[in-house]
């Protein structure tokens, strides 16, 4: 009868030592994924339109207005880059950019904001903040 008691109290403690670790692990990853960095990038050409430039600003401008704490502290970041020059060959590869193109990236996710940009940025630019925070947010 003592043996079953002790074992029962041992099994009871494994147990709860087991749950707190899976608590603990819980914590560690949340705190992981929250410290994800994420790249805006604006892909283009020299030569732009009125709606192409608006990509660019109204995008930087949301950024800049959405996560201005995330970008103090480089966690969220904004880059145009100019396709025509030669130093951006590597990143447009790397980011899998063949021509004008709004992307989000961070770690292996990789989202194509480009349809939305040209769409809301000159004519309706809170909707294209809109579909920025609605992509980013999960992100963080």
């Amino acid at each position: 009868m003592k043996k079953l008691i002790l074992l029962s109290v041992l099994l009871l403690a494994i147990s709860f030592l087991s749950v707190n670790t899976l608590a603990a692990d819980k914590k560690t990853q949340t705190t992981v994924s929250k410290a994800a960095k994420v790249e805006v990038y604006y892909f283009h050409f020299t030569r732009r339109c009125v709606t192409c430039q608006a990509v660019e600003t109204e995008t930087k401008s949301a950024i800049a207005a959405l996560y201005p704490a995330q970008a103090k502290k480089g966690l969220i970041t904004f880059t145009a880059v100019n396709l025509d020059e030669k130093k951006s060959e590597a990143l447009a590869k790397k980011c899998k950019a063949e021509g004008q193109a709004l992307l989000v990236i961070s770690g292996g996710k990789r989202i194509d904001l480009t349809e939305q940009g040209f769409m809301y940025a000159k004519s309706t630019p809170n909707k294209l903040k809109a579909e920025l925070k609605k992509t980013i947010d999960p992100l963080l």
